[in-house]
């Protein structure tokens, strides 16, 4: 039979005392409610008392007594949670980092918490202290593996990679420095997230630098021409491009006809450097959230890729004070 792992409980220790008055034996009271015999050991002493008889005195266990020197107990063991006041302040940050119901909008602990104080909350905690309630399970519903992801381990034996820039292309080397920055917004990072093996389609996602903002266009292949076409209706819809920063994928290396539909000098990475347009690649890893690795998306509607924009959108972002893009957009527009 497995043991219990928790304190004894009040109705517990009520039916410990009541074992004890018809003399039942420590073994077959520990085989009874479930407890090792050392912890039924530890708790008739923890409740013992001395019971005056007529010519005698009788050492004896009481439950009440028990459980009141078990609460005095337990007021040793810290401070009290600063959530634990505030159900309402810990429901909230559990069903935003739970998604809600849906495990594509989980938020973050710090974006969590950054919403939270958006919305009115008058309990403060800080990133770590939220991550230490989660990972000595406070919450009812939440633990670590339900997090989007916790830090990794870099993998043993990585051998750096040679970065080459296309020759005949023009490299990120020459980008300006006041597009490094990110001091001005309209510069874009460009990239194509892909179906599965067996799948054609894609979705082209463009990241905007400066605010995050995000554009996620359905491909129904991955050819040069279908990622022209979709810049090009990206900007009849009002977008302007000033720059792009790209990657050495062959649907953008048709540099000319590129650059002549995007109307603005197109910069692009070395090769295996994806970290050259870092913004671009955080958001396609939120956008598998959505859309995990091995998505055909041509299975998938317009409808979805419209809903994880706009929840990309209305994420709130460290580097914006918390801001999400579209409030970002405001705030700058104003």
């Amino acid at each position: 039979m497995m043991k219990k792992q928790h304190y004894m409980t009040h109705d517990e220790r009520q039916q410990l005392e009541a074992m004890r008055r018809n003399r039942i034996p420590v073994a077959e009271i520990a085989r009874q409610l479930g407890f090792c015999r050392q912890t039924i050991y530890n708790e008739l002493k923890t409740g013992e008392y001395t019971h005056t008889c007529d010519f005698y005195d009788e050492r004896r266990y009481s439950a009440h007594k028990a459980e009141q020197r078990h609460r005095y107990a337990q007021t040793a063991k810290g401070r009290p949670l600063k959530i634990g006041h505030d159900r309402a302040y810990a429901n909230f940050l559990e069903q935003k980092m739970l998604g809600g119901g849906d495990k594509r909008k989980r938020f973050s602990p710090a974006a969590a918490l950054a919403q939270a104080q958006k919305d009115g909350f008058e309990t403060t905690i800080c990133v770590s202290t939220l991550y230490s309630y989660i990972s000595k399970k406070v919450f009812l519903h939440l633990r670590n593996r339900d997090l989007i992801e916790k830090s990794k381990r870099k993998k043993h034996g990585y051998q750096p990679v040679r970065r080459i820039a296309h020759p005949d292309l023009p490299s990120i080397t020459a980008r300006p420095d006041h597009i490094s920055s990110r001091e001005e917004p309209g510069h874009w990072e460009m990239d194509l997230v892909v179906s599965c093996t067996s799948g054609k389609g894609a979705v082209l996602t463009l990241t905007e630098r400066t605010g995050k903002f995000e554009i996620i266009r359905k491909l129904e292949n991955k050819k040069a021409e279908t990622v022209r076409e979709a810049i090009k209706r990206i900007r009849k819809s009002g977008v302007r491009f000033k720059s792009i920063t790209t990657d050495n994928g062959p649907e953008f290396l048709q540099y000319s006809e590129l650059q002549a539909v995007a109307r603005c000098p197109i910069y692009y990475c070395h090769s295996y450097a994806a970290w050259e347009k870092g913004t671009n690649e955080n958001h396609n890893r939120m956008i598998r959230r959505w859309f995990p690795k091995g998505t055909d998306f041509n299975k998938v509607s317009k409808w979805e890729i419209t809903a994880c924009q706009e929840w990309m959108n209305d994420y709130p972002r460290k580097s914006l004070g918390w801001f999400s893009p579209n409030e970002f957009a405001k705030e700058i527009a104003v």
